[in-house]
């Protein structure tokens, strides 16, 4: 009995290490190789591609765009000196490239109204903006927030779906007491609700 048990066990042990050898015979080597460098190359494609997008979101972190969800409505702050040139309220060719990446996301699936708020910090309005009509931070908020407003209309987003307002200082997020807290309260909110 014991003889015949290791005999079957050696066939068994023949015929499983033949049956690779047999599959093998069915696919050429090339192809198998072809296979396996187009596994490869997507690999690394995907492994490029998850870099690139990590690289944007920490590029645009480190710059000032947060996304965060706020009682349940989304909302995109982008720090306006990104935006805008210093004591302007047009957007700059870089501030546009900002909206414009936002844009090309979301404008294709809109379906809820976009509010677009602008906020500054306390320093008084310079000279320049003063001959332009721009007399208070309320009306250079304002004026910033329907400059991204049209740019957004002009990317897709649907105008009547559209709505900007100006806050001025009035809603500050850090003291306005240190450069770096100013810097902060310079923004542009977009959010899916209007501002409580």
């Amino acid at each position: 009995m014991p003889t015949t048990s290791v005999k079957l066990g050696w066939r068994a042990l023949v015929a499983s290490a033949a049956i690779p050898a047999l599959l093998a015979g069915c696919v050429s080597r090339s192809k198998y190789d072809e296979v396996v460098d187009q596994n490869t190359s997507l690999q690394q494609q995907t492994q490029a591609q998850q870099a690139r997008l990590a690289s944007q979101d920490e590029q645009i972190g480190r710059q000032g765009a947060q996304l965060g969800r706020l009682q349940g409505a989304i909302k995109y702050t982008v720090n306006s000196d990104l935006l805008f040139p210093p004591g302007e309220w047009q957007m700059s060719a870089s501030g546009k490239q900002v909206i414009a990446k936002l844009a090309k996301q979301l404008a294709p699936s809109q379906q809820n109204k976009i509010y677009v708020s602008g906020y500054t910090d306390t320093a008084s309005i310079g000279p320049a903006l003063r001959r332009e009509g721009v007399a208070t931070n309320e009306v250079l908020s304002r004026r910033r927030a329907e400059d991204v407003k049209d740019f957004l209309a002009s990317q897709g987003f649907k105008p009547e779906m559209l709505a900007a307002q100006g806050y001025g200082e009035t809603s500050p997020i850090a003291s306005n007491d240190t450069p770096k807290g100013r810097a902060q309260n310079r923004r542009v909110e977009l959010s899916l609700a209007p501002p409580a």
